[in-house]
């Protein structure tokens, strides 16, 4: 069951539009790191999960996780909204208006379009949190890069901050997820229990 509550998780009021900007920062919407990637990984995750808590994070992180691709998806727009044709042209805006007009699509900063290959979902418990730990540390890496970018922009700044620091919150709640499942290995956990599985021993 889902609650939509109207309004965003943190707000976007960006008054001066910048289409340089909106390519970037385009890439946490769909790109190999964004938040739909994350959304759709967490949220394919939790059903093969063991362990009800472990998979009731991962429900509410990828819940969030929409939140966030929400906000990314108003800044892009806010960036890119009454812009003339003479800003479109040499921002290097052009291309992809000629695709989308200003519409939001999901596509990585170099223009790749979002697939399902951006995310996985391996049915191992421990795979998979190990995996999403990474997906946050990559995501916090590209909300950095995208701060270096907005730095001069309070009204873009505040609220990429606001994201980049939720994925800082999301590693440590996977980091405590994983210890759970590690405590509670059991006769479940092939490996543990089968070491003549592993042919180099």
């Amino acid at each position: 069951m889902w609650n939509y509550e109207r309004r965003l998780e943190f707000p976007v009021n960006i008054k001066a539009p910048n289409a340089m900007l909106a390519q970037a920062i385009i890439s946490q919407y769909g790109g190999p790191d964004g938040e739909m990637s994350a959304s759709m990984r967490y949220l394919s995750q939790r059903y093969a999960c063991p362990y009800r808590e472990v998979a009731a994070v991962l429900t509410d992180i990828g819940t969030e996780e929409l939140a966030h691709l929400e906000m990314v998806a108003a800044i892009v727009h806010q960036l890119t909204k009454n812009l003339s044709m003479e800003e479109i042209e040499e921002s290097g805006f052009a291309n992809y208006y000629v695709d989308h007009t200003i519409g939001i699509w999901p596509q990585a900063a170099g223009g790749v379009p979002f697939n399902a290959c951006e995310f996985q979902s391996k049915g191992d418990i421990i795979t998979d949190l190990t995996e999403d730990m990474a997906a946050e540390q990559k995501a916090r890496s590209t909300y950095d890069n995208i701060l270096r970018l907005v730095r001069d922009d309070p009204d873009v700044c505040e609220p990429i901050k606001f994201l980049r620091a939720r994925e800082i919150v999301h590693f440590q709640r996977f980091g405590e997820a994983l210890r759970i499942v590690q405590d509670r290995l059991n006769e479940k956990n092939f490996y543990a229990f089968n070491p003549g599985f592993d042919c180099t021993q």
